[in-house]
């Protein structure tokens, strides 16, 4: 289990912001990669800040994620695969009981499990 917390700063011009805060167990910065429509997102960033195990996370969003409809993005901690967290964008007509954004959520940690199956089939090989 992941020793990560990730926490949300605030969402503005198209960026969104957030503190990672633990411990990587290596003394190095965690690797984070953040996933929409499971194709990884360019232009993440994470830097150290003063305190001592919090990393501040940057990550853009791209043009065209701005669209009608749910779009997720999900954050992942690379070296145990485990979900951080994850943010929705929701564009166009929305209804009071819409589900969309439920759908999408396990559509995208379904394509986790999917990629963590296929990695544990590969190592018991």
């Amino acid at each position: 289990m992941s020793k990560l917390t990730l926490s949300k700063i605030r969402f503005h011009n198209a960026l969104w912001e957030g503190r990672i805060s633990g411990e990587t167990g290596s003394g190095q910065p965690p690797a984070i990669d953040v996933r929409y429509l499971d194709r990884p997102v360019e232009g993440v960033t994470l830097t150290e800040s003063e305190t001592p195990g919090e990393w501040a996370l940057s990550i853009p969003v791209p043009n065209e994620a701005v669209a009608d409809g749910v779009q997720n993005f999900v954050i992942f901690d690379s070296a145990t695969g485990e979900k951080l967290g994850d943010f929705t964008l929701i564009c166009g007509e929305i209804s009071g009981d819409d589900l969309r954004v439920e759908v999408e959520l396990l559509r995208a940690e379904l394509d986790m499990l999917k990629r963590a199956f296929r990695r544990h089939c590969m190592e018991t090989q």
